[in-house]
């Protein structure tokens, strides 16, 4: 007898080096034809997928800022970056025959829509997968943020965050053979140990909302089926998880 997922709706953060090619840098077809792919079992399991992308492949405001930029302008291009690998994301998705659809916070309607919850809603229950672009339209607030934010209003069960490690460490796993994973967190206990799962305003918003956070690596394809299956992988961040 097949597993049934044990979530309806989901909100999955992806950060821009998903699409990226092996420097890290730019849009990689060939990547975003896998992370496409990969999406595409999720699609099938019949759970509705909203997307936010960062844009870390494009852009990175660090580095305008420690040359005097503007933050604000700085996180605007940020912004616009994440409406290119939404884009390139809904391509994807399309050319396997999963409709998409991209909203985006900054108005720009010649390549997306204008972002509006109740449609975002409705495209969620008529089987399409929406990906949300520019954040969350606002400077000083990350893609995190806009994660958590989205996922509120749409209604998600969960929020995974896709990474590029097995979940949350103690410390730098690259850095130190030693680091401990964790298997599950409260959102204080993410808060004051400062481990980089999110951001404090996003991890704040999630625990007042009480949404709870899921950190996987997106490049183990087991691991997402087996987080939407109910099964134990990655690190869960949760109001009383232990």
């Amino acid at each position: 007898m097949n597993k049934k997922p044990v979530y309806n709706r989901i909100l999955l953060k992806i950060g821009g080096e998903a699409l990226a090619g092996p420097d890290g840098l730019g849009i990689d077809p060939v990547r975003v034809e896998h992370l496409a792919e990969h999406l595409q079992y999720v699609y099938d399991l019949g759970v509705e997928i909203a997307i936010v992308i960062g844009a870390g492949n494009l852009w990175r405001g660090r580095q305008g800022l420690d040359r005097g930029m503007d933050r604000a302008t700085a996180d605007y291009m940020g912004m616009l970056g994440t409406v290119m690998n939404a884009m390139a994301l809904m391509d994807a998705l399309e050319r396997q025959g999963i409709i998409t659809r991209v909203q985006s916070a900054i108005e720009m309607r010649a390549v997306a829509e204008p972002y509006i919850r109740r449609r975002a809603i409705r495209h969620l229950e008529k089987e399409r997968v929406v990906i949300f672009g520019a954040g969350t339209g606002n400077p000083y607030f990350s893609t995190d943020t806009a994660a958590a934010l989205r996922a509120m209003e749409i209604g998600a069960d969960i929020l995974i965050k896709a990474t590029k490690v097995d979940g949350v460490y103690d410390s730098d796993p690259k850095k130190n053979p030693d680091a401990e994973l964790f298997d599950s967190l409260t959102y204080l206990e993410a808060i004051n140990r400062r481990l980089e799962v999110m951001d404090t305003t996003a991890l704040s918003l999630c625990m007042d909302n009480k949404l709870p956070i899921l950190v996987i690596n997106m490049w183990d394809h087991d691991a997402l089926k087996k987080g939407l299956l109910g099964e134990k992988v990655g690190t869960l961040v949760s109001e009383d998880p232990h």
